[in-house]
């Protein structure tokens, strides 16, 4: 009678892993990945998501239910997603609030958590060198010209722009250091998907937000088998140079995370046809002085996070 308590307090304790790892992927900053890490899962979540491939279709079409449950780790997947889900739906609501009513400070968290973010990603790169320093460049360079561009600030609201942005985010959740959310935020539409949870849960427009939310998913699922093994792929070849172009991109990418912004378009009531440039503070009064302790408030978060991990890699 004891192994069916122990495994399910191991459930127990999987599912509430997945909830800090789902409350996280919600915030652009903190990688789903550093979490896991940290909490001590992140290999046996990366094997497990690895091997959704073709022998695992192989082993579904076989009707062979059992080796097919036992290779992708069904029942920690099933215990950690549940975990992960909960996580998400517990917090997309705030966030979705926090971004209408408080953008200004909302934007200065996750610009401190994105510079956070950069440097754990830095560090990580061991014995930085002149090529590695270029493509840094190259990729900062390339992510502050792209965020500016007029497509992502009005990006396309087709279904298969929402698949593609599923697809890219996901792939966060394999590498510690990037975050899903921030790359949302990069694409253009981390508000509107944040805003799915708290709509689907109030019932508006149910129909219309569950098929969005489902082709978000597939996306993501997209992601999972595809996108993800590609950067594994990366990584695994030419990981120096991945994580130099990644610091690079993300440090870019800042740009559009600058927590001061001008109203361009005053008179525009569509939030996705205003114009924003970014600016400096009129007068630095408390407004501004909080601002700017925010976004330093989440720098800390962020490296606090990735001690503990450094800590938990290294035991």
């Amino acid at each position: 009678m004891d192994q069916p308590s122990t495994s399910l307090k191991t459930d127990l304790s999987h599912a509430g892993r997945g909830m800090l790892i789902g409350g996280f992927d919600v915030i652009p900053g903190v990688s789903g990945g550093t979490v896991a890490l940290v909490l001590g899962i992140y290999e046996r979540l990366v094997s497990a998501i690895s091997h959704v491939d073709v022998t695992l279709l192989k082993l579904l079409f076989s009707r062979r239910w059992k080796d097919a449950a036992e290779r992708i780790d069904l029942r920690f997947l099933l215990a950690l997603g549940t975990g992960i889900a909960t996580g998400v739906i517990g917090l997309a609501s705030t966030m979705a609030w926090l971004l209408e009513h408080r953008p200004q400070l909302t934007s200065a968290a996750f610009f401190g958590l994105i510079i956070g973010s950069t440097w754990l990603v830095a560090r990580s790169l061991e014995g930085w060198t002149w090529p590695h320093a270029g493509l840094a460049a190259l990729g900062a360079l390339l992510a502050y010209w792209l965020v500016g561009q007029p497509a992502l600030a009005q990006p396309p609201r087709e279904s298969w722009y929402l698949f593609l942005c599923g697809s890219i985010g996901i792939c966060a959740m394999i590498l510690p250091g990037v975050s899903g959310a921030f790359l949302l935020v990069v694409l253009g539409r981390y508000r509107d998907v944040v805003g799915l949870v708290p709509r689907l849960l109030r019932g508006e427009e149910f129909s219309q937000t569950l098929s969005t939310m489902a082709i978000f998913l597939a996306g993501c699922l997209a992601g999972l088998i595809g996108f993800s093994k590609l950067l594994k792929v990366l990584l695994r070849n030419w990981p120096r140079a991945t994580l130099a172009i990644l610091c690079g991109v993300m440090a870019g990418s800042l740009r559009k995370l600058w927590p001061f912004k001008k109203d361009l378009t005053p008179d525009e009531v569509d939030r996705v046809l205003k114009r924003l440039a970014n600016t400096w503070p009129d007068q630095w009064d408390t407004q501004a002085w909080l601002t700017v302790a925010v976004a330093i408030g989440g720098l800390l978060l962020v490296l606090g996070l990735g001690a503990i991990g450094t800590r938990t890699n290294d035991g």
